[in-house]
């Protein structure tokens, strides 16, 4: 398909006015394009070639709009930090549209395109650092394997923007499945509209929880809050095993189907710290690392408590205690695949719980720990693996290789064939914060060269390129714990 021929379908503004208000973007004036995505092209099914296609800087600000777009911005509530807020909805980001491709139906949605009846105090912009993490994060979940929305462009200005300081505008073109999320249904409950929560739930069952489809309204929400339980069970469990923190899991920033979803002050572990905060707003340590788990699991509490409208209090309970054992199988099944076994046993959450505390105690770097892992062989460790820990930890360090090798020995496997494995499940590049400061920095002068390279080594993390070795090195000191927040 030629980017001339995208036609753009409405099954989410047509449910009605409730869900939201139709508004139309405020584009820059001289809008440059930085980036268009070939990997969401195919998604969409657009042709690669039109990644070159001018008319992305005009389309990437609203100035120019796909056929039939028509632009809405979505109405929603939800819990920030554990308190109810009523006053949220798309503050400065639209719904353009969707596009049907290969039986699946995907949402365009335009950020940073201006002032919504929803944007507060907002000025409904958002700024090249902030738009270049997210089009990078969603390129490092879905090269990991872990669903998240993604972006299809990113297009630049010289509009002034001010957060921290003074920055230079920028929107993007992020691609979703559904961007429902929580705070939709938290909305219509604590508004007390009740006709328009059914209609939602209609909604989603049809697309995603269609066995669902024809049942009354009170078993639809309850399947589909095991689906959203189940989900987002399997969805923090992935999060946790690459050593991924979200940073601001409030409910309005929760998928309904268990992706991703806005992604603002992240980070990915560089040493094994399961404290670790990465926004610098998180005063209490609300959303660290360790956190998220539980985190996830009091969201779900707060949107089961938005189905209580159709369900009772027992088949609700019911729903969420199906989250603890699908987090526990799901992450200990990742992480045998990380040490590369093949069958479980009994033994292997203790045999995950001790290595974790021997990187805890030395302060590891996690990657880059298990990156060296999938070399080992049953011999003494390679050096590689041992220059990872201090001298301090290094007889901790045997004495746990002891017991994972009498745990190899227990599958026979081949260690050849064990090493390919554990490449493939333990990556090489993950998206550190100094890495994508590097990318920013270099954008913000004109250069989106490093740009390119970090897509092209996040969509494929765990090939070894060896031409880009420094992207893949532990991060200096300066490097880690950089202070990001709501606004990044």
């Amino acid at each position: 398909m030629k980017l001339s021929e995208v036609t753009l379908s409405h099954h989410y503004t047509d449910l009605g006015d409730a869900f939201g208000t139709r508004i139309d973007p405020t584009p820059f004036e001289h809008p440059r394009l930085i980036h268009v995505n070939p990997a969401v092209l195919q998604l969409l099914g657009i042709n690669k070639s039109e990644a070159h296609n001018p008319d992305w800087a005009q389309l990437g600000c609203g100035k120019k709009r796909f056929h039939g777009s028509r632009p809405f911005a979505m109405k929603y509530t939800g819990h920030q930090f554990g308190v109810y807020n009523p006053d949220l909805g798309d503050g400065r980001a639209l719904l353009l549209g969707e596009i049907d491709h290969a039986g699946k139906r995907w949402e365009l949605h335009l950020k940073g395109a201006g002032k919504t009846p929803y944007s507060r105090f907002g000025d409904g912009r958002a700024v090249l650092r902030s738009t270049i993490r997210e089009y990078l994060a969603g390129e490092a979940l879905a090269g990991l394997g872990i669903r998240s929305t993604r972006a299809l462009c990113i297009v630049g200005s010289d509009e002034p923007v001010v957060r921290e300081q003074i920055e230079s505008g920028a929107m993007l073109i992020r691609v979703a499945e559904t961007h429902v999320r929580f705070g939709h249904f938290e909305y219509f409950f604590y508004t007390k509209q009740l006709q328009a929560l059914q209609k939602l739930t209609e909604f989603i069952c049809r697309r995603f929880v269609p066995d669902a489809e024809a049942l009354p309204v009170s078993e639809q929400a309850e399947a589909l809050l095991r689906f959203a339980t189940r989900r987002s069970a399997e969805l923090v469990a992935g999060w946790q095993a690459v050593g991924f923190a979200h940073g601001v899991l409030n409910t309005d920033n929760m998928s309904i189907i268990g992706d991703t979803f806005d992604y603002g002050p992240y980070g990915f572990l560089d040493d094994y710290e399961p404290a670790f905060i990465c926004n610098h707003s998180d005063h209490t340590g609300r959303y660290a690392f360790e956190q998220q788990p539980g985190v996830v699991l009091w969201n779900l509490n707060a949107l089961a408590h938005a189905f209580s409208a159709f369900v009772s209090v027992e088949a609700l309970r019911d729903c969420l205690e199906e989250f603890q054992p699908r987090l526990v199988d799901e992450y200990a099944a990742q992480m045998r695949r990380k040490l590369g076994l093949a069958a479980a046993e009994d033994g292997d959450q203790q045999l995950c719980a001790d290595l974790l505390q021997l990187l805890a105690d030395a302060s590891a770097d996690y990657t880059l720990f298990f990156r060296a892992l999938a070399h080992y062989r049953g011999e003494r460790p390679p050096a590689a693996l041992r220059a990872l820990l201090p001298p301090a930890q290094q007889d901790a360090l045997d004495h746990w290789l002891d017991h994972y090798d009498q745990r190899l020995a227990r599958e026979d496997s081949d260690s050849r064939a064990r090493n390919r494995a554990m490449l493939a499940a333990n990556p090489k590049f993950v998206l550190r914060n100094y890495l994508a400061q590097r990318v920013i920095d270099a954008a913000g002068a004109g250069d989106y060269r490093p740009l390119q390279t970090m897509v092209e080594l996040l969509q494929s993390p765990f090939e070894e390129h060896p031409e880009h070795e420094t992207w893949a090195v532990a991060p200096p000191e300066s490097g880690k714990h950089m202070p990001v927040s709501c606004s990044s």
